[in-house]
């Protein structure tokens, strides 16, 4: 197909949006209904690699501050992204796409280590690549996550996936009803102002290597293929410096 904007993407996916209105957890439900959208975009012939939190099931930042040790608060968080890789990854099997969850910790019994060459070979395939573990190293989010591994996959652009949030705006919509939303950005943009997009590593990683990103709303049915189409929703991060 030659109407797709996006050939290859990385979709930077929430623990919390597997979480559905639960808020925190796993629900099923709203995994499968997640996992058909990517089955629709998916069957366009688009190759998709996902990032997945996992913030629904554990949070190093705030463990530590509660005295727990920060490397190993960070390493539970990982391992919970790799619990929600692996409940993905069976929803979109069940589907009949075939998956693959990559981990940047090396658990052989349950997932692949992340081999880039292999990564970038499963996307060829017609696979989903799902990456658990973060960058598999304490103090990094898997907002960097997903920007190091977008340009190592050289994907067309970063889809950043919110819960009920439609874009990018200079204050938080959903307590303040005159927060304007950004359109278009830059990622100096982003840093300049302190907007809540990515963390400051991931965005100077996307702007130093000039990566795309939509910020987007998952809970409205059918957004993940309007992005992929180049519908203009969202809010399109762009440029370098």
């Amino acid at each position: 197909m030659t109407d797709r904007k996006y050939k290859r993407v990385l979709m930077k996916l929430s623990g919390e949006a597997l979480a559905g209105d639960q808020g925190q957890g796993i629900d099923l439900k709203t995994v499968n209904e997640i996992a058909a959208e990517l089955k629709e975009v998916h069957d366009l012939g688009t190759q998709i690699a996902i990032v997945v939190g996992g913030g629904n099931l554990w949070r190093g930042e705030p463990a530590a501050k509660v005295g727990m040790e920060r490397s190993r608060a960070d390493y539970t968080g990982m391992l919970g992204t790799t619990m929600n890789a692996l409940v993905l990854q069976d929803a979109l099997e069940r589907m009949g796409v075939d998956t693959r969850v990559q981990t940047a910790i090396t658990m052989q019994q349950v997932a692949e280590p992340y081999i880039r060459g292999r990564a970038i070979r499963h996307l060829e395939k017609g696979r989903i690549v799902i990456f658990a573990a973060g960058v598999g190293s304490p103090y990094f989010s898997t907002d960097t996550a997903a920007a190091l591994r977008a340009n190592e996959i050289n994907a067309d652009a970063i889809l950043m996936a919110k819960n009920g949030v439609d874009g990018v705006y200079d204050d938080d919509p959903r307590t303040n009803p005159e927060a304007h939303k950004f359109d278009t950005l830059t990622h100096l943009d982003i840093l300049k102002k302190g907007l809540k997009v990515m963390d400051s590593t991931a965005s100077s990683l996307s702007m130093e290597n000039n990566m795309p990103l939509v910020v987007f709303n998952l809970n409205q049915s059918g957004n993940i293929k309007r992005v992929i189409m180049g519908e203009p929703i969202g809010t399109t991060v762009v440029g370098g410096k």
